[in-house]
């Protein structure tokens, strides 16, 4: 039956391993056993080669004077509202909005949205208005702040725009009603006489949720008569 059926090359080999091991020595080489080691001394010996490396890079690190971060930023400013000059301790990432209230006690800027959207945390910032829930302190820090509580004249005698508003029933719930007023000043400011498309492009960054957009609106072409 051996001379019958497919090929077995097998057959010419002895039985055993088919390789062995061949070094230097030739055949007194002996073959390789896995170590004998235990959990305990397999910790030791990864613990130890850590703490040797840590201690290389210690002992073999060069050290550099100390230096501030020039990232840092220098948290006391001066600040200048409605004339009057604060020296105040600002984080860098605090907003306009939240010194005006909550440093400097002028809570007629109302924070609304928080998202700059709208506007009645309207302030002027050198003549301009802007959103300071969204404008960071330090970014104006150099600019004259104008906020509501600044618009009426220091005996008390309301601004135009502030006594047309009354007039014409613009104030409704009244949490929009302080960027309204600085929204218009800031118009009057640069354009005393404006038409009323121009006077409801300047008002429309403000967002009236009782809907007295038309009441606003008369009122500032009221107070353009008077400025």
């Amino acid at each position: 039956m051996d001379n019958y059926g497919p090929y077995d090359p097998s057959v010419d080999y002895s039985p055993g391993p088919a390789t062995r091991e061949v070094g230097p020595e030739g055949d007194k080489i002996k073959p390789w056993k896995p170590l004998h080691m235990s959990r305990r001394n397999f910790l030791r010996g990864v613990v130890c080669s850590g703490t040797v490396i840590a201690s290389a890079g210690f002992l073999f690190s060069t050290t550099s004077a100390a230096r501030a971060d020039a990232r840092a930023v220098e948290r006391m400013i001066t600040l200048t509202v409605n004339g009057k000059t604060h020296r105040l301790d600002v984080p860098p990432n605090e907003t306009l909005a939240t010194t005006i209230r909550y440093r400097l006690g002028l809570t007629g800027t109302k924070i609304g949205c928080n998202q700059a959207e709208c506007g009645a945390c309207t302030v002027m910032s050198g003549g301009t208005t802007i959103y300071s829930c969204s404008t960071l302190t330090h970014r104006v820090r150099d600019s004259e702040i104008v906020t509501v509580e600044g618009i009426a004249s220091p005996d008390g005698t309301l601004h135009p725009v502030q006594q047309a508003f009354i007039d014409e029933l613009g104030p409704q719930c009244g949490f929009c009603t302080p960027g309204q007023v600085v929204a218009a000043v800031a118009l009057l400011n640069k354009t005393p006489k404006p038409t009323v498309e121009q006077a409801r492009m300047a008002m429309s960054g403000n967002l009236c949720r009782c809907g007295a957009y038309d009441h606003y609106l008369r009122g500032v072409m009221k107070a353009a008569e008077k400025v």
